[in-house]
């Protein structure tokens, strides 16, 4: 079967393309179809991923699986959350993204977060409601940044069992314990039981 990765990354499609070995499918980006992303414009990671997944699927004729995902910080009441790519501006960096959060934090004692990742599949050709799964990593904002292996909040990201940050933890670490790793398991098992 093909399917439609709504992501213009190829690194996150070949990171699905693993994930999802056990499917026998055939994966494709948004990049490899031609398609230009959608407007994001959900309240929710589950809206976002909505959104993606049925953009992708309707213009390609084949079912997609979309991803949204951010950082929440409960001191924050949840943000960045959806806006988590976004957070100091519309074209910030994330080094922008991390010293703005560093500096909201600057006073605060209580630093848990997570990373929420929340999967949807669509299928343009099934009246079946679209599948969902959301993966989460628990741990704390650090106080300054520590490491290089990794990107977006992953240097200021701390993860106290480890006593290291997500970019000090490396790839192979993400790509088994990452919020994105959890939902792509839950997805998966939801996906070949449907088989």
């Amino acid at each position: 079967m093909k399917v439609v990765i709504a992501t213009s990354n190829q690194g996150k499609l070949k990171e699905f393309e693993t994930l999802l070995a056990p499917l026998n499918w055939q994966f494709y980006s948004l990049q490899d179809l031609g398609i230009n992303s959608p407007i994001e414009d959900g309240a929710t990671f589950y809206e976002n991923a909505l959104i993606k997944a049925k953009h992708a699927a309707t213009i390609s004729g084949y079912p997609a699986i979309a991803d949204d995902s951010g950082l929440c910080v409960d001191s924050l009441n949840g943000a960045p959350g959806i806006k988590s790519a976004r957070y100091a501006g519309e074209n910030s960096s994330d080094a922008d993204n991390n010293l703005k959060l560093l500096k909201s934090l600057e006073n605060e004692t209580q630093r848990n977060a997570a990373f929420v990742a929340c999967l949807v599949f669509f299928d343009p050709n099934s009246d079946e409601d679209p599948l969902s799964a959301e993966g989460r990593l628990e741990g704390e904002i650090a106080r300054d940044s520590q490491g290089k292996d990794g990107f977006g909040y992953d240097p200021i990201f701390y993860i106290s069992e480890e006593s290291k940050t997500l970019a000090e933890l490396g790839k192979d670490y993400k790509n088994k314990n990452s919020h994105r790793a959890k939902a792509t398991k839950i997805l998966l098992n939801k996906l070949l039981k449907e088989k």
